[in-house]
Order: structure tokens, then sequence, then C-alpha cells
């Protein structure tokens, strides 16, 4: 069964424009085309709507930035970067570059989490490591040259993961966040996640789930 594009949003409780996005990104398989309509495959949406969400819990840190972004388009950055946002075609190579700057956020915040999830309609399709220094440009936004990218998505539904990292914890840190859901609200590209719940809701969550 394939579905429409606005019924797959509403089978996934988001936005059309949203679910959009990850058509654009190139990270749902059998995909069909019916003229100008995209179609997608029912268990494609049906995955999506199972993914876990990210177990930011296992962090070792009480919060996180998370680097929100689009599929991806033609873009200019002061470093010469063609393009900006997220798409399964682009190498690892390109998609670090596209990915560790420029950002307006709080720098300080980011580089304490030590990661830096990257979502794309609320899923992690990538994860950059190493987010511990930031330079700062004319305009106040902020890169951070020694970020590495630990894996990135290329099947959402699967997932398909690519894990690029060369050090365990890195590799481990890929493994359990990436294809991950983390929906996330700011009126910037970078949000802000706790990792870690108020004591008294995480009990009653553990009173919910046993």
């Amino acid at each position: 069964m394939l579905l429409t594009t606005s019924q797959a949003a509403s089978e996934l409780g988001c936005a059309v424009t949203t679910f959009r996005r990850l058509v654009r990104a190139g990270v749902l398989p059998g995909l069909a085309h019916r003229g100008v309509r995209v179609m997608t495959p029912l268990p494609v949406v049906q995955a999506l709507r199972q993914r876990p969400y990210a177990a930011l819990h296992r962090l070792d840190t009480d919060e996180i930035g998370v680097l929100r972004v689009d599929a991806s388009a033609p873009a200019t950055s002061p470093d010469g970067q063609r393009w900006s946002g997220y798409s399964a075609t682009l190498t690892p190579d390109e998609l670090l570059r596209g990915l560790k700057g420029w950002w307006r956020c709080d720098p300080a915040t980011v580089a304490a989490g030590h990661v830096l999830p990257v979502t794309l309609a609320g899923y992690v399709v990538a994860l950059l490591t190493d987010v511990h220094t930031w330079e700062k440009d004319t305009r106040s936004r902020y890169t951070f040259p020694q970020a590495r990218l630990a894996g990135h998505i290329t099947d959402l539904a699967t997932p398909t993961k690519v894990i690029t990292a060369t050090n365990r914890p890195d590799r481990d840190l890929a493994e359990l966040l990436l294809g991950s859901r983390l929906p996330t609200h700011s009126g910037g590209a970078i949000a802000y996640a706790r990792t870690r719940m108020h004591p008294s809701r995480e009990a009653g969550e553990r009173a919910g789930r046993g």
C-alpha cells in the first residue's frame, strides 16, 4: 500500500512540510511517483512511527545541543560551503563541512554536552562529536572546527547507519542515537535538550511502564 504525502504525515502525526523534508533528504526507501505526487510505502511510514526516542539518559552530561536541519539546499557560507542541510547522497566529508557551523547558539553549552546530534524532522540523522572548541564570525555565528562526524543515516526506515567514528565510545554513541526520535522546539537552528528527567517524573514513568 502506498500513501500520499498528506496521508503519510497524518499517520505520523506531523505536518506535511515536516514529512516532505524526509522525502527531499533521500532517507526514505521505496518512494514511487505518480505524476507530481510522491507515494511512500505504508511499511516505511510504520517503521518511522515505531522508531524509539533517543536514550539521552545514557549520556554523561545534563544537557546537549541539538542541531535541527532541513533537507540539503544550495547555500553560501564563510568557508565556501555550497550547501546546507542534510542529504543521504552527501559524503561524510561533505556532511561534516556543512554541519559543523556556522550557527547562532550558546557555544559553551554545546561544548559542555560533548556531542551534537543532528535532527531532520525530529529524527537523528547524524552525530557530531568533539565539539569542544569553537570560533565566532562577525555575524555572531559559531562553528566547531574540531568536530568529527561519528556517523549518519542513509535509510531512516531500517535504519541504515554509516558509522564513521574511529574510536569505540563515539561508535557506541552513534549506534545509540542514530535513527532515534529526538523532537525539539527552538526558534533557531540549535535547540537544547535535557538528558535527565526530574526524579518525580522519571519515577512516574517507570511506574507506568511496570
